[in-house]
């Protein structure tokens, strides 16, 4: 497996990162580490995960998904050294705001570290950005972090251009380390979050990009056609959205380069973002070994000139 570095981070990574949004959710433990062993067992080897995740779920505190990925890491089938997980902080925990305040991310981080099982963090992300907390104070409580070998790299999620220049500029002046990876919301259908400034700014500062909805909350895997499609799925709540004009081209374009590359449309939508200018993997999730076949084969699929060419064209 041909693996990419993760812009000057200093962490390497396959192609695709596994979505662990679903672990303790719509995948139980058993499950998950089925579908872990699975995905490590195809070469992959990025992770990720939130604190966050699931506290939506009526009767979770969050932190499950972490939680999950510590049982399967301590069972020891795959080297500490061998994966790289991503984790966030900065949504509501219960902890009132600021989200991203010295004092919480201290406290966050040692909560994930205790549910994941591990003595580090590779990737330690923002989960979105904080008004309330200055990025001087963000930014020197992972330095102390970086110092006391907790965590290797840091990035930002749902940041805009402006909100991380202004961080880059933080950084300099104070002489603190600077955000390494951002991780936007791209896909197909969704493009206008991160093309433009942002993905120019990433690279143009070589900022590694790991995106988030690869597959738009199951739409681009073409199971969700009309609206009685969604009725009582857990993971539905916004395919509404792309159930249009736009949508439907988009399927199209997905149906004719999945039956010309003999895949599915699931994986030529991970494909293509893989193939974006300024992406290093796109994130995908999935809770069946059906499912997570396509996501592993969209690291190997290349998409021709022709194919790439007629995607782009259903997205506008």
């Amino acid at each position: 497996m041909q693996h990419r570095a993760l812009g000057r981070s200093g962490l390497s990574i396959a192609p695709v990162v596994f979505g662990g949004n679903v672990f303790g959710w719509t995948a139980d433990e058993p499950t998950s580490f089925r579908l872990l062993d699975a995905f490590t067992d195809a070469g992959y080897n990025a992770i990720d995960t939130a604190d966050l995740y699931s506290r939506w779920v009526d009767g979770h505190q969050g932190g499950e998904s972490e939680t999950v990925i510590g049982n399967w890491l301590s069972r020891g089938g795959v080297a500490r050294d061998k994966v790289v997980i991503v984790t966030k902080v900065g949504m509501d925990m219960g902890q009132g705001k600021p989200a991203l305040s010295a004092r919480w991310i201290m406290q966050a981080a040692e909560n994930s570290l205790r549910r994941l099982k591990t003595d580090y963090i590779d990737l330690y992300l923002s989960h979105t950005f904080d008004a309330e907390s200055p990025h001087e104070e963000t930014l020197a409580a992972y330095a102390r972090l970086k110092e006391q070998g907790k965590i290797r790299a840091i990035g930002c999620s749902n940041f805009s251009a402006e909100q991380m220049q202004s961080s880059f500029d933080v950084a300099k002046a104070a002489g603190l380390p600077a955000y390494d990876v951002l991780q936007p919301e791209y896909n197909l259908y969704s493009r206008d979050k991160f093309e433009g400034p942002l993905a120019e700014l990433c690279q143009r500062e070589a900022i590694g990009v790991i995106s988030y909805y690869a597959l738009a909350a199951g739409f681009l895997t073409g199971k969700y056609r009309k609206k009685e499609d969604t009725e009582g799925k857990a993971r539905s709540y916004r395919v509404g959205d792309y159930l249009n004009t736009k949508g439907f081209a988009i399927l199209g374009a997905l149906d004719q380069v999945a039956t010309e590359t003999g895949t599915t449309p699931a994986t030529v939508a991970i494909a293509w973002v893989a193939a974006r200018p300024g992406i290093t993997a796109p994130i995908a999730s999935a809770t069946s070994l059906s499912q997570l076949e396509s996501l592993t084969r969209a690291g190997d699929l290349q998409l021709t000139e022709d194919q790439l060419a007629r995607l782009n064209a259903a997205g506008i």
